[in-house]
């Protein structure tokens, strides 16, 4: 089959299939034209693929994850330990998203959000450490 019915089978876009090819994470044949052309095992591999990168796989990582798909003889534990490391990174980038969010409201709660032209989160953005509104000595009314 060609290029746009393997795209379409796998829910891939045709870029991203010449992409892998590239890559070398699946190698159509090329018929006498030299047009791609794709087998049923292709389409899955590149099904395996699509899933496996919506996990959040990255490419090298999805380069094992084939490696062990196409490996019969590989060990269950081996697929685990891959899978777990990916938990471990998404559990890491959890933390790091809320750690985020509370500075972000910090910062939004510390903006007036009126017409004056103050902002503390254009400070923080531009590295500017807050100050005291009130000149030294004179006190807060």
């Amino acid at each position: 089959m060609n290029i746009s019915a393997a795209a379409e089978l796998s829910h891939l876009p045709v870029k991203t299939i010449r992409y892998y090819e590239e890559i070398g994470l699946v190698e159509p044949t090329r018929s006498s034209n030299g047009y791609r052309d794709f087998t049923d095992q292709d389409v899955q591999t590149l099904k395996f693929l699509q899933r496996a990168r919506g996990l959040g796989f990255s490419i090298e990582e999805c380069r094992d994850l084939l490696s062990l798909y196409e490996d019969r003889n590989r060990a269950s534990s081996d697929v685990k330990a891959l899978t777990r490391a990916k938990i471990a990174e998404v559990e890491r980038k959890i933390e790091e998203l809320v750690s985020l969010k509370r500075v972000l409201e910090t910062l939004a709660e510390a903006c007036h959000g009126d017409e004056r032209p103050e902002c503390p989160i254009i400070d923080d953005l531009a590295g500017k450490i807050a100050q005291d509104p009130a000149p030294e000595g004179q006190g807060r009314k």
